[in-house]
């Protein structure tokens, strides 16, 4: 099984950034195994293996003595670009795909990946002037690329990275959870001695209601006890909402409900699915918020379809609470997308679809004046008073198209202010963000908002009012020695 005309397995320090991803969306624990298809020198199956997880894996070089064996999770980390005869490409990510019982990783390197070091063009990719080849990917080239190779849509995880699931209710799970927003409990407001007595079999009944917005069925919770000690799981969720404020978990019946339209709106992108494909819990929460499946799905299509509204968008722009806005842009720090309108949620989730999780994004872009969302890294954001820009992923929403740009070498790349717009007012640092801005205002420093936009510029504008930043806060720079 010849995987490539030469490869160097590369040595890492840390898990693969497919790995990493594949973790960060808990798709993988070590109740599940892992099976590393292609695994090189076998970092990735170390640092699992240390962790207590089930993992085995194969390469040609490597271990091709280790057998072929199935497994929940199969992940084909950066094979496919590696492999010069593309019927050899294409059969295998089949063979890896027949192995994975629950969810194929796909990764390959992207055209942005290409530099001097790739000397020549050969058949679809490029000789290294070491003899490897390589294949670049265009990102939404390779979702097409595997959809066509294993007959089933990709869910894009990542630059790079796509997620293939076997069962449709995993997968519609996945997608759900990546949509559903965190929602602060309401506050106790009184003492009451049931509540005090019960607290033990509350407490799971409080978390199931917070993250779904109604009441369990018997089988998603323990509810005999609740039953005796109370009568019935409602006349339970009394007590809590005596003991806290029934208006709040009003609240939270309601965001849950955006949540699941926004999830439905943008399940049009990866095929939405039957009724009988949803996973129980959620047919439970369609029942729960909407009178059917067929009523959820138009509201959500009817949000989808705004997004394609610049007039509607513009409006949710200027009534969003959080985030700084520009006349073609309503720019918002990651960790506030869930406050922000529906529509703009629906319309940042239009961009995820496209390119999964950007792990390194710090704010996102959101244009007013065409279909398009960006995705900025500001590294030292919290840390920066002025962080400089790294790198940015645009999509291109109207063309399905991504772009990586790196702002890493640049002498004057563009920095940021005002941060304590980017982000929501429960941010921990927004009142030291807050309070910076307030002194760069009274200095004088925004008076030419053009001018202060890169770090050359801000540091003109500093020196030409005799101040420097230091940590958060502005003090007056000493006088220079003659």
């Amino acid at each position: 099984m010849p995987i490539a005309r030469h490869r160097t397995a590369m040595r890492r320090n840390a898990l693969s950034r497919p790995v990493r991803l594949v973790l960060r969306h808990e798709l993988l624990d070590p109740s599940k195994s892992f099976f590393d298809y292609g695994c090189g020198r076998g970092d990735d199956i170390a640092a699992l293996r240390k962790d207590g997880f089930d993992v085995g894996g194969w390469d040609p070089y490597h271990r091709a003595d280790a057998e072929l064996a199935s497994a929940d999770v199969v992940n084909l980390g950066y094979v496919v670009n590696v492999i010069e005869d593309p019927m050899e490409r294409v059969e295998t990510v089949r063979r890896a795909w027949r192995l994975a019982r629950g969810i194929l990783v796909v990764s390959a390197r992207l055209e942005d990946e290409r530099d001097e070091a790739h000397v020549a063009p050969v058949r679809d990719g490029w000789i290294t002037h070491r003899g490897t080849f390589q294949k670049f990917f265009a990102h939404d080239e390779l979702g097409h690329w595997i959809q066509q190779a294993v007959q089933e849509k990709p869910v894009s995880a990542g630059l790079g990275v796509y997620y293939v699931f076997r069962d449709p209710a995993v997968r519609e799970a996945y997608l759900a959870a990546r949509f559903r927003r965190p929602i602060a409990l309401p506050r106790r407001r009184s003492s009451d001695a049931a509540y005090e007595e019960y607290r033990d079999l509350l407490e799971p009944l409080i978390e199931f209601v917070e993250g779904r917005g109604r009441l369990p069925a018997e089988t998603e919770i323990e509810t005999v006890e609740l039953a005796a000690a109370f009568g019935s799981v409602r006349r339970a969720f009394r007590v809590v909402q005596w003991v806290t404020d029934e208006k709040a978990w009003d609240q939270v019946r309601l965001e849950r409900s955006v949540d699941l339209l926004v999830h439905l709106a943008l399940a049009l992108f990866h095929g939405r699915p039957r009724w009988s494909d949803l996973p129980e819990p959620e047919q439970r929460d369609v029942r729960a918020f909407f009178s059917n499946y067929k009523a959820a799905c138009a509201k959500a299509d009817k949000l989808l379809f705004a997004t394609g509204n610049r007039d509607a968008i513009l409006i949710a722009c200027q009534a969003a609470v959080v985030g700084k806005l520009t006349p073609t842009a309503l720019y918002v720090h990651t960790s506030a997308l869930h406050d922000l309108p529906a529509l703009l949620r629906v319309y940042e989730g239009c961009a995820q679809a496209l390119v999964g999780t950007v792990e390194d994004a710090s704010i996102v872009k959101l244009f007013r004046d065409e279909p398009a969302v960006s995705y900025l890294s500001y590294p030292e954001f919290e840390r920066d008073p002025h962080p400089a820009l790294v790198e940015s992923v645009h999509c291109d929403l109207r063309g399905q198209r991504v772009r990586f740009q790196s702002f890493r070498k640049r002498a004057n790349p563009p920095i940021l202010h005002r941060k304590e717009l980017f982000v929501s007012r429960s941010h921990p640092l927004r009142s030291k963000f807050a309070r910076l801005t307030s002194m760069e205002e009274r200095a004088g420093l925004y008076s030419d908002s053009q001018r202060i936009g890169t770090q050359d510029g801000w540091a003109e504008a500093c020196d030409a009012a005799g101040v420097v930043t230091r940590g958060h806060r502005l003090v007056r720079a000493k006088p220079r020695s003659s």
